[in-house]
C-alpha cells in the first residue's frame, strides 16, 4: 500500500533534519550552532525527535543569512521554503530541559 505524499508537517520536519544535518557537517557550523543553543553533542540525536527543536533549527538557520544561503546553494532548497517550513512547523521555541 502506497502511503502516499508526506504531510505538511512531515515534508517541513524532514527539511529540518536536511538542515540539521547541513550545519552538523562542519565542525565550525556545529560548535556555533552548539553554542547558540547550549544543547551537547550526546543529545542531539534525541532532541532531533521534538517538533520544537526542528523548529529551532529552523529559527536557527533562518537568523543566519549567510548559513540560511550556503544550505540553500548546497540543497537546491528556496530559503523562503525554509521560513515556511518553520511557519508550519509552529509551536513554542524549544528549550534545553535542565542543565
Amino acid at each position: 500500500m502506497n502511503p502516499g505524499p508526506p504531510t505538511a508537517r512531515e515534508a517541513a520536519e524532514a527539511l529540518a533534519i536536511q538542515a540539521l544535518s547541513f550545519i552538523a557537517g562542519n565542525g565550525e557550523r556545529l560548535g556555533r550552532f552548539l553554542a547558540a543553543t547550549g544543547i551537547g553533542p550526546a543529545e542531539i540525536r534525541s532532541a532531533a525527535g521534538e517538533p520544537e527543536f526542528l523548529a529551532g533549527v529552523l529559527d536557527y538557520l533562518g537568523t543566519d543569512e549567510r548559513l540560511l544561503t550556503d544550505f540553500a546553494a548546497a540543497t537546491g532548497i528556496d530559503p523562503i521554503t525554509v521560513a515556511q517550513a518553520r511557519m508550519v512547523l509552529g509551536g513554542n521555541p524549544w528549550e534545553r530541559e535542565g542543565p
